[in-house]
């Protein structure tokens, strides 16, 4: 069977000056080449160049019969033709192997050509993607987009990338969620949204954040909390399931230990603020209240650093940061979150008699990837809490949210009880892959300019 491939060259061996063996790498599949003088139909000064000048990295068109080699391998053996389509003119480091991560994310043309692995992570990405999208399709949620510029970002307590539009000569910043977009659509009449698509913070770079990254985020009318949480167990079961083709996922934690990440059980709930007070031996004071001095002094006891702006949603941030989301290794929800902490969050009163926020978050092996909301419907609390996020924002934390007024004023039209759910989908990707770092999962990550 004759037969014609395209490919770049990833290997040669000379066995003689008559016989060369070649490897050929296309889409991630190879596929070994013969190449004979006694079967090629070139003349001998044809051959001799091919022999010489091919070489590692080069784009290959040849056509041959398909045959196996005395060890039984099957190849193609090069017979009709053998066409160069495009030179590498630099050496591909295929033996010595491309590690420094500098080289490799400054490189990510050259990285994915000598780590193959790294592409097999991007199609497990887009597997991830198209299974969160089929998963809501299914459901009747409707895709939109909405802005990513607009006149203010909402939606979460992020610092935004600020550009200026030049034809309205005005301030534009780049957003830090859709969610407050998503809100008006459910007020609209759209019961099931969601959003797949990048948000930016201009905040720090580390193992789990970079400046743009993906979320998806859905919003569902007549749903509450109790269906947030099954349905998160659902998704991330099935996709694990989807993705690995097991619900239970190796994980590297360490270079000497590998953990076992199971979605297969239902998830264990922690109650943030009884957690808290068992760890730090003893009941928190009113956050309504301002306590900034005593929680301060709390953190001085346990020897818990805070940095300046000292706001009461930084503080506790900071104690759960330290406390609590560590020991969540296998999946697990934080719930009962303090209203100060979740200005868009609806409140809800346990059966204790504490008044918490309607909100949930997911841990995985120490990350956040999700985080969910009953969302709050009352116009006037919610100007309420922005004007207290505006005074902080005042304080010095430039991650407070700003008053949105054209929020506001659509809540007055009546937004049903919805349920508001988001996803960082990066980071998901990092534990169904084993990626220890996000830039691993990103096709190119964000990187500081070198100095000329």
């Amino acid at each position: 069977m004759l037969l014609r491939t395209i490919g770049r060259i990833h290997s040669k061996r000379d066995s003689s000056a008559k016989l060369v063996w070649f490897d050929l790498i296309q889409d991630g599949h190879s596929i070994q080449a013969v190449f004979n003088r006694r079967l090629f139909a070139g003349d001998d000064k044809t051959f001799e160049t091919i022999h010489k000048s091919f070489q590692r990295g080069d784009i290959v068109q040849l056509t041959g019969h398909v045959g196996k080699t005395k060890t039984g391998q099957l190849s193609v053996f090069i017979t009709e033709g053998f066409e160069l389509l495009s030179p590498c003119l630099h050496p591909i480091p295929t033996r010595s192997g491309l590690k420094d991560p500098e080289k490799r994310f400054r490189n990510r043309h050259l990285d994915f050509l000598v780590n193959r692995d790294g592409l097999e992570v991007l199609r497990k990405r887009s597997q991830v993607i198209k299974f969160i999208r089929s998963y809501l399709d299914s459901r009747h949620f409707l895709e939109v987009e909405t802005p990513i510029l607009s006149t203010q970002a909402g939606g979460a307590n992020a610092k935004p990338f600020v550009t200026h539009a030049n034809a309205l000569d005005m301030e534009m910043h780049m957003r830090v969620a859709p969610e407050l977009f998503l809100k008006q659509l459910v007020i609209g009449g759209a019961d099931r949204v969601f959003e797949l698509g990048k948000q930016f913070r201009n905040e720090g770079i580390d193992a789990d954040h970079n400046p743009e990254f993906t979320t998806c985020e859905f919003y569902q009318a007549y749903a509450n909390l109790d269906n947030l949480f099954q349905m998160t167990e659902d998704m991330l079961r099935e996709m694990a399931k989807n993705v690995t083709g097991s619900a239970t996922i190796p994980y590297k934690v360490s270079e000497t230990e590998t953990i076992n990440i199971s979605f297969d059980k239902p998830f264990r709930k922690i109650n943030i603020m009884e957690c808290l007070e068992e760890k730090l031996g003893g009941p928190l004071p009113d956050l309504e209240s301002e306590p900034v001095a005593e929680l301060l002094d709390l953190c001085k006891k346990n020897r818990v650093f805070v940095s300046a702006p000292h706001t009461i949603p930084r503080i506790m941030d900071k104690l759960i940061s330290t406390f609590i989301e560590p020991k969540c290794v296998q999946p697990t929800f934080l719930w009962g979150h303090p209203i100060i902490m979740s200005p868009l969050a609806k409140d809800i009163k346990l059966a204790s008699g504490r008044t918490v926020a309607g909100r949930f978050e997911l841990f995985v092996v120490g990350k956040e990837i999700v985080n969910a909301y009953e969302e709050l419907n009352d116009p006037t609390q919610q100007r309420d809490r922005f004007t207290k996020q505006q005074t902080d924002k005042e304080n010095g934390d430039e991650e407070a949210q700003p008053m949105d007024q054209a929020f506001c004023n659509a809540l007055e039209y009546g937004l049903p009880p919805t349920a508001g759910w988001g996803m960082g989908v990066d980071r998901v990707v990092q534990i169904l892959t084993g990626s220890g770092h996000i830039r691993d999962v990103l096709a190119f990550p964000t990187m500081r300019a070198l100095k000329e």
